[in-house]
């Protein structure tokens, strides 16, 4: 491990798709596909549900690049979702939709995904934000995913953006990972002791005939299965394009940190993945208004007080990456409280003011519709983003 990894980024997001007026969801237009990768090509494809549509940024020389890249894929998607009577949200469940009402994309994987999962695949109706940092080195992916795994719901709370289903609050912040824990191969990964370890155990299950290659491995974290990246999955899909890209830049910088030390023959302390499955939950269920375990302190700590430890651990690297601002909005993330808590209180202020709770949900949708559009502003003209 001589070299320096480049840390370039790519950023995946999910959104689904919804009528303006009625705020129900609904299903992509072959016509509006189509006129969507004839702007973006392939950085859009359709999703498992007819109702969903993700893109994925170029790869990305720095954040900067990053928030470039996926302003111009969000603010396309969005006006010619508007030229079909739909709109684009980005929040990893919707509020009151029913996943019995939804019907999956005809395409053979999805077609298979569904003969082979049953009913637990049929009711994903949830979308996340995945991003990739380019690790050139796969025994530098596996050693890193080790570490980096302790900081999955430090993650997961900052973006936890899905407190309703099917028209209840759930209780939880971040209710998509109860419905994606359903699926095999989901969760904190498994520590591996190398890059051997980890392609044995996924040839074992592909000699099986159980998987066709490693992308039906869907850990919080995992080495990408096309790209030489690692890939961090835990993240709710994020109302705002803003904390994506801060979600992004933590990421990123978090795993340069993991790096640094590897430099200096340290490394992050590995906990059992039992003491951070618990926090895990706690970031799911409570999102930032509890704290996570300080498992080296044996003590429960405010949230604000883990993500000031955690800016303090990156700051250089944060630097060098010349992402600091991007890093910083963390600090506001945690002053707003989340997504999961600006949709509990719009839906609280809309019935407060009389709306009956249909209406209040309706409004809910509204106000997510107004969060995609949070910090895009328009281009001059329709031309694609320079690099």
């Amino acid at each position: 491990m001589t070299s320096t990894p480049d840390f370039t980024l790519g950023i995946e997001e999910e959104y689904l798709l919804v009528d303006p007026d009625t705020g129900d969801l609904a299903p992509a237009p072959d016509a509006m596909m189509q006129a969507c990768r004839d702007a973006l090509g392939d950085s859009v494809t359709p999703e498992f549900l007819r109702c969903q549509i993700e893109v994925g940024t170029p790869v990305s020389a720095d954040i900067a690049q990053g928030r470039v890249h996926l302003a111009h894929l969000r603010r396309t998607v969005a006006r010619i979702a508007a030229d079909y009577g739909l709109a684009p949200i980005s929040a990893s469940c919707h509020p009151f939709a029913d996943w019995r009402d939804q019907f999956h994309t005809d395409k053979d994987r999805y077609h298979q995904l569904s003969r082979d999962m049953g009913a637990v695949s049929r009711r994903m109706l949830i979308c996340g934000m995945h991003v990739h940092v380019g690790i050139e080195s796969p025994a530098l992916r596996i050693d890193l995913m080790n570490q980096m795994t302790y900081f999955l719901p430090h993650l997961l709370a900052l973006s936890a953006s899905s407190p309703f289903w099917q028209g209840s609050d759930t209780g939880l912040a971040s209710y998509r990972t109860t419905v994606f824990g359903g699926m095999p191969r989901t969760g904190l990964p498994p520590q591996f002791s190398g890059w051997e370890e980890f392609e044995r155990s996924v040839q074992a299950l592909i000699g099986l005939g159980i998987l066709e290659d490693s992308s039906k491995i869907w850990w919080d974290l995992r080495p990408s299965s096309k790209f030489p990246t690692l890939e961090t999955r835990v993240c709710d899909a994020s109302p705002r394009l803003d904390d994506t890209i801060t979600l992004a830049a933590l990421i990123q910088a978090t795993t340069r940190m993991l790096w640094r030390l590897s430099r200096q023959n340290q490394r992050w302390r590995q906990y059992d993945p039992f003491l951070i499955a618990e926090n895990r939950w706690r970031a799911a269920r409570y999102g930032m208004t509890e704290g996570p375990i300080d498992f080296g302190a044996e003590t429960i700590i405010p949230f604000g007080q883990a993500v000031e430890d955690w800016l303090a651990l990156i700051a250089q690297d944060a630097d060098a990456l010349d992402s600091q601002p991007q890093v910083a909005r963390t600090r506001d993330i945690v002053a707003e409280g989340g997504s999961a808590a600006r949709q509990r209180a719009v839906l609280a202020r809309a019935m407060a003011a009389g709306a009956t709770r249909d209406e209040a949900f309706i409004e809910l949708v509204r106000h997510l519709i107004a969060e995609f559009h949070h910090g895009l502003q328009p281009l001059p003209n329709r031309d694609k983003p320079g690099n």
